[in-house]
């Protein structure tokens, strides 16, 4: 359910490029500091947004630094570090706990049931830090999946639920933008969970699982109207973003919101159109 908010390279410039992938490299240092090689691999784009966003916002002590890493050995490769990108890091395992745990309820993925039991352990800790935000997520998604199991088609509710979760998360601490970035977060993850079921609706309905644009998915105007949800989403996420005083990493922010998450939806709908023209 992610790896779906990522820039787009053409629109950048190339000094904000690199500043794009100094942020991704801190947050793989991050959950390599905090979690070992079995946190590397729970590395998402989604939340390296999360990191340029909060430091954005709060503007920390940033340190800076350029080594070698065992998935680039040959080159030194710039990276950031501060609070909020271990802070990310550890909402990056926490919801990749959360993932396998659904991969397997739904799919009955061993892969997924073995990630969550190495991961266990390592959720104790994040329980310590983060107990009230972790239930929270865990009935929400508990409630998410009892819809889903119960075949519940209303997509504002579905999605909803999701959404909620990550304005959990994008909820740093209560101040003055609390709300801002809660409703940030909720449109955020409404969009993740439609893109989602987006890319799996062929797929999904071949195995008779749970999707929730099943019904619309029979519609001729399937792409059209899934587009247009989708852009609500995302209208919404960019509304509350305009709103946060942010100055360090504006435009590369606003490149993944108004460009780069739109990536990903191309690259389906072409490869969708491909296969209708070859069938």
């Amino acid at each position: 359910m992610f790896g779906y908010i990522v820039i787009h390279k053409p629109e950048l410039k190339v000094r904000e490029y690199e500043a794009y992938q100094a942020g991704y490299c801190g947050l793989c240092r991050s959950l390599r500091r905090r979690y070992g090689r079995l946190g590397q691999l729970a590395l998402s784009f989604d939340m390296t947004f999360l990191a340029l966003l909060l430091t954005g916002l709060y503007e920390p002590e940033t340190k800076t630094g350029c080594r070698r890493c065992l998935a680039h050995p040959f080159r030194r490769s710039f990276y950031r570090s501060n609070r909020y990108y271990d802070y990310a890091a550890d909402v990056n395992m926490i919801l990749t706990y959360y993932k396998c745990l659904d991969d397997w309820q739904d799919e009955h993925k061993l892969s997924g049931l073995l990630y969550a039991g190495l991961l266990k352990r390592h959720m104790q800790k994040l329980r310590g830090l983060y107990g009230r935000k972790i239930a929270k997520t865990g009935r929400l998604l508990l409630e998410l999946w009892q819809a889903e199991k119960e075949k519940i088609y209303e997509i504002d509710r579905t999605a909803g639920l999701f959404g909620a979760v990550m304005a959990e998360w994008f909820a740093y601490r209560e101040d003055e933008w609390e709300q801002t970035l809660r409703k940030m977060g909720f449109f955020f993850g409404k969009f993740i969970y439609l893109m989602d079921a987006y890319e799996d609706v062929e797929e999904d309905q071949k195995s008779g699982r749970y999707n929730p644009f099943a019904k619309l998915y029979k519609k001729e105007t399937f792409e059209e109207d899934t587009q247009m949800i989708l852009k609500m989403m995302m209208a919404e996420t960019g509304r509350a973003f305009e709103k946060l005083p942010i100055l360090e990493d504006a435009e590369i922010l606003r490149n993944i919101l108004y460009a780069g998450v739109w990536t990903r939806w191309s690259q389906i709908r072409q490869k969708r159109k491909e296969t209708e023209e070859q069938s």
